[in-house]
């Protein structure tokens, strides 16, 4: 439970009894890889914190074409925040690809938590803020930057992924085919 704790102390400072409420609000579990957290069309209740393992979250499109919206490695946060915030349906899909601990946090216990704890309603203001701008900066590249320059990012973005993680979902990460993606990768080793 130190990793969670360590990633909230980033932001704000928990009283030793106010980490106690915490982590009495929370549950740990363990997860195969190929598991599916959440579907699209479901509500999403909880939010996510990967202590070990990796997770990405993604959805389908008509084509039956996925699309990659994030990866979420340990120290990460990640949830579908249209469907938890609104309480719709959402549309993504949470997957584990490699075997993973997780933290959930239900939304019915955060609201609990917001109360006793008002503190933490900036931890997670904080939280979705930098979501929002991740997700802006992401749509902007995506306009502006080469394929290579976008894949340049993820992988300062998430330098240890790009061994574990299946190379037709990084090219979905960053908006390319797979085939695109691996001449793309073979030309830049070349260089």
């Amino acid at each position: 439970m130190q990793l969670i704790l360590q990633n909230i102390a980033k932001h704000i400072t928990l009283s030793p009894e106010e980490q106690l409420l915490f982590l009495s609000k929370i549950e740990t579990q363990h997860f195969k890889a190929k598991s599916i957290l959440l579907s699209s069309g479901e509500i999403c209740n909880y939010s996510y914190f990967v202590n070990s393992g990796i997770l990405r979250s993604f959805n389908i499109n008509d084509n039956i074409v996925e699309h990659v919206l994030n990866f979420a490695c340990e120290d990460y946060w990640i949830g579908d925040m249209y469907s938890l915030i609104s309480q719709k349906p959402g549309n993504l899909f949470i997957e584990v690809l490699e075997d993973a601990e997780v933290v959930l946090l239900s939304k019915e216990n955060k609201e609990l938590l917001y109360a006793e704890i008002p503190k933490l309603e900036r931890f997670f203001r904080i939280l979705t803020e930098n979501s929002l701008v991740a997700n802006q900066e992401r749509l902007m590249d995506n306009l502006s930057l080469s394929a290579e320059e976008r894949f340049e990012k993820f992988c300062t973005k998430y330098p240890t992924l790009i061994q574990k993680v299946p190379q037709k979902q990084i090219a979905s990460y960053i908006g390319v085919t797979p085939e695109f993606f691996s001449k793309m990768k073979s030309r830049l080793l070349r260089k």
